[in-house]
């Protein structure tokens, strides 16, 4: 039971490393952003968040 447990934490371990590598060695490494909004690819297909397209529905009063 003991070496499951080690050994899930080991795996673990190993994953949040290969995670973090882009943080550890790149001088302001950070995670790519995962929000619409922020997706250029998306943008250039006009896909925007919903939150955005509801609150512009709303202004527009056309939140049905």
């Amino acid at each position: 039971m003991i070496e499951s447990l080690l050994f899930s934490v080991l795996i673990i371990a190993i994953a949040l490393a290969i995670m973090s590598v882009k943080l550890i060695f790149k001088k302001n490494g950070r995670f790519a952003s995962q929000h619409i909004h922020d997706n250029k690819a998306l943008k250039a297909k006009g896909i925007r968040c919903v939150i955005d397209q509801d609150k512009e529905a709303r202004l527009n009063n056309k939140a049905y």
